[in-house]
């Protein structure tokens, strides 16, 4: 019992000692950036899932066709804007040099 207690007094000693600074700022965006990306991707999935659904059960009515077509049309722009913005990046890193899709605040030396 004194060795478990002891365990985890060690480990809340260690993390008290640890001080946020701007450079953990720098993992923390990359992983909300990541998050915000990924799950674009599933939503812009799903839209196309739920409008091939939704124009192959319309059955003929020409107002819910129009409605899948939309949607369609939407998540297949959304999925081609992001597509683009990447590959702009991409574009701006190869022709200057500067790797603008790695977010630091601090760099090395």
């Amino acid at each position: 019992m004194n060795k478990i207690i002891s365990t985890v007094l060690a480990a809340e000693i260690e993390t008290v000692d640890d001080v946020a600074t701007l450079q953990g700022f720098e993992g923390v965006f990359e992983n909300i950036v990541t998050i915000v990306l990924g799950f674009g991707g599933i939503i812009l999935f799903i839209m196309l899932i739920m409008g091939g659904f939704r124009f192959i059960t319309a059955g003929g009515d020409p107002k819910a066709i129009e409605g899948a077509k939309k949607t369609l049309t939407y998540a297949i722009g959304g999925i081609v804007l992001v597509a683009l913005s990447f590959l702009i990046l991409r574009f701006i890193s190869t022709f200057t040099g500067v790797d603008v899709t790695q977010f630091k605040i601090f760099q090395g030396n």
